[in-house]
């Protein structure tokens, strides 16, 4: 490993063009010594703000830093979703795949959103580790996902520093062709993979037969482990949240050993805290019924639940009538749950996972880089 002075470059990548203009983005390239390659992407979906305010701080951290290796970050991922304030891209787009985080690694003969992704994957693909940031729903606990059982993920997880830590999927290997454990995620993030011929709207053949899924089931499969980060709620820029991004990721950095243990940056770096580990294998809790939702009043993110407790009512707002109360299936503890509002039959409102042991706050595994350059 060697450590220097941070060399700070700025480029820009054409990941494709519409009828009028080129469609790309800004990457930032932190390079110091010889050491290993961390990917680092915020704002697949345009609405979620606090990873791009987590990167500008890490941004003023790095220029000032002594670095081994490089950090390479892309702080819009999404600029069309990004652009028009909207959570997928808008259908006008690619009205096949308008979720970007269903689409990876991409495909050069695929929708519109296929291609801008494959044109972006050799970026990602070729990094030593990758975190991917986004941000939740108005209640949802800050956390790191990861897939089921693999080991140099969770180092990261662990490193990163979130209270919560919840497995999402898995496990995953490069040569199991898309089969996963039965206990998926329940989440925005889940477990997505999908091989089927999709139709245009008219109900026409696409011609399009790729496989899709997250970017970090996609990464886990090319054997780059990498992390999602639920930082906050979307919509707003908080300042606390993006701090604690911007140091997670640094930990993360340390953690690969890209910042020297004497180094001013790593100095600052508070310790991680102790995990709670969750797993998200318990169905997410579905309205079957429209009406206004409001949430029992001792139920909030965090909070441990039994089999069969009431998260919350739906009612009928004008008449009253109650027309369904919301139950858990089965204990564990809420990591989302709707602040109350209208909500629409078949609609998520609350999400509960199975709690496991807690797990240290130092992980075992140091990665090979590492090992064989220091």
């Amino acid at each position: 490993m060697g450590v220097e002075p941070t060399r700070h470059e700025v480029t820009t990548r054409q990941l494709g063009r519409t009828p009028a203009r080129d469609v790309s983005v800004t990457v930032h390239r932190y390079c110091g010594g010889d050491g290993p390659t961390v990917y680092v992407q915020a704002a697949q979906h345009g609405i979620e703000l606090n990873g791009p305010a987590a990167l500008r701080r890490l941004h003023n951290r790095l220029c000032d830093a002594k670095l081994a290796g490089t950090v390479i970050v892309v702080p819009v991922m999404n600029p069309l979703a990004f652009d028009t304030r909207s959570y997928a891209t808008p259908d006008e787009y690619d009205a096949q795949y308008p979720n970007v985080n269903r689409v990876w690694p991409g495909a050069d003969d695929g929708s519109f959103q296929q291609r801008i992704v494959a044109e972006l994957w050799p970026l990602a693909a070729g990094a030593d580790a990758a975190i991917d940031l986004h941000t939740g729903t108005p209640s949802m606990l800050e956390h790191v996902r990861v897939v089921e059982n693999d080991k140099k993920a969770t180092a990261l997880a662990t490193a990163f520093g979130t209270n919560y830590r919840l497995i999402g999927d898995g496990p995953i290997s490069s040569e199991s062709g898309g089969e996963a454990s039965s206990n998926v995620a329940n989440g925005d993030e889940s477990f997505t993979r999908d091989d089927t011929v999709r139709t245009t709207q008219n109900g026409e053949h696409s011609g399009h037969t790729q496989s899709t899924e997250t970017f970090r089931i996609a990464m886990t499969r090319a054997d780059v482990p990498t992390i999602t980060v639920e930082l906050g709620d979307s919509r707003t820029v908080d300042h606390s949240v993006a701090e604690r991004g911007a140091v997670g990721i640094c930990r993360v950095l340390k953690q690969r050993g890209m910042l020297t243990a004497s180094g001013v940056l790593a100095n600052q770096l508070p310790e991680p805290p102790t995990q709670h580990q969750l797993r998200d294998d318990i169905p997410v809790s579905v309205t079957p019924a429209s009406g206004l939702f409001e949430p029992a009043a001792n139920c909030t993110v965090g909070s441990e639940v039994t089999d069969g407790e009431t998260l919350g009512v739906v009612y009928d707002p004008t008449t009253f009538e109650e027309k369904a109360t919301i139950a858990t299936p089965k204990p564990g503890v809420i990591y989302s749950l709707s602040h109350g509002g209208t909500v629409f039959a078949g609609e998520r409102v609350a999400s509960v996972a199975t709690p496991i042991e807690r797990t240290a706050r130092v992980d075992t595994w140091i990665p090979s880089y590492f090992i064989t350059h220091c």
